[in-house]
């Protein structure tokens, strides 16, 4: 195992480098597999919606893929991440089987704050298609605090929605559409937040697409405590490259840019423009 000490900016931070274990990769909706990993890389996990850099096990393929931390157990050294098959690279990382190893980087990025006051003891989290693996673990995390969670997602049809039963598990309130309205209530998540009064909640969690996020943002605008998780292509994940920048919402010259993969990837809503 490799360990880098990161100096950027204003914080120093640790990364691993290694060779984890592979203990299970499996289909759980079309194109979309749950693999779980085993290492020592774990113990140096944060909170929920850090990631993880995949080496893709194939010479041709030089850029790692960044996948989003789903749950993690430190006691036994394990975590999950969930991933949806888009080219050649995460196809090869498909076909690994349980017993063989893949070279990961992390734990990346910054996770959700779940420190903040909860005086009404109430959250909110909202997640759409792929960007709902991180956000399981985000809810378990804010459970395990006695804060209410109410959980809204969004996917394109029946055969898209994962996660159901993981969420069931951790939240109080559970509401799923769907686009074609093949499953539960037809629509986006903007029309379940329409009939919630998002200013009730202490905290107001989003990931997902960016049309999904600007439906958010701008539905929480004037929230104190509302983040969004985004989603961007990165090439090293360290910070160094500036392949994944965003630009600063308050900086009226478009000049200030922030890193998803180290200054993020969650914002506050009004921080970065989405």
């Amino acid at each position: 195992m490799f360990r880098l000490n990161k100096c950027i900016a204003r914080k120093v931070t640790m990364i691993l480098q290694e060779d984890m274990l592979i203990l299970s990769n499996e289909n759980i909706s079309p194109r979309v597999y749950r693999m779980a990993l085993k290492g020592e890389l774990v113990l140096d996990i944060t909170g929920p919606d850090q990631f993880l850099h995949l080496r893709v096990p194939s010479p041709d393929k030089v850029l790692r893929r960044p996948i989003s931390i789903s749950e993690y157990d430190k006691e036994n050294k394990c975590c999950v991440i969930i991933y949806r098959v888009e080219g050649d690279g995460l196809a090869t990382v498909s076909q690994m089987t349980p017993g063989q190893r893949l070279d990961v980087m992390g734990p990346l990025g910054n996770g959700f704050d779940i420190s903040l006051p909860f005086p009404q003891k109430k959250a909110l989290i909202i997640g759409g298609g792929i960007g709902t693996p991180p956000l399981v673990g985000l809810a378990e995390a804010l459970t395990s605090q006695s804060i209410s969670v109410t959980v809204l997602l969004g996917f394109a049809q029946k055969s898209a929605v994962i996660l159901e039963r993981e969420f069931s598990a951790v939240s109080d309130k559970l509401e799923i559409v769907t686009d074609d309205g093949s499953y539960g209530r037809q629509g986006n998540v903007g029309l379940l937040m329409d009939e919630l009064d998002v200013m009730s909640y202490d905290a107001v969690y989003a990931c997902g697409a960016t049309g999904m996020l600007r439906a958010v943002a701008s539905r929480t605008a004037t929230h104190p405590n509302a983040y969004i998780s985004m989603e961007a292509r990165m090439a090293c994940g360290m910070g160094a490259c500036y392949a994944c920048v965003v630009h600063v919402a308050a900086d009226e010259t478009g000049q200030k840019s922030l890193k998803v993969c180290d200054e993020g990837p969650v914002f506050k809503v009004g921080e970065v423009v989405i």
